[in-house]
């Protein structure tokens, strides 16, 4: 919305009306609520992971052990 320049120093000079604040008070409270969310979104997409290690590379199973070979020729 568009006002003329005198209506816009006015309205620097004397400061907003009550309701005019509350106006301005819930758009800063829905931009800061939003500006937190997305935040929150990106930190959760860039959040470094845990580094799981691949099936046959977890200790315990055998897998990692190396395997011995057995010649049938003697």
């Amino acid at each position: 919305m568009s006002h003329p320049l005198s209506y816009q120093l006015y309205r620097y000079e004397h400061g907003l009306s009550a309701t005019e604040q509350r106006a301005a008070d819930l758009r800063a409270g829905a931009a800061a609520a939003a500006l937190r969310d997305l935040r929150l979104r990106l930190g959760r997409a860039f959040r470094l992971r845990h580094r799981v290690p691949p099936a046959g590379a977890v200790p315990g199973s055998g897998a990692a052990a190396p395997t011995r070979v057995l010649s049938s020729v003697r």
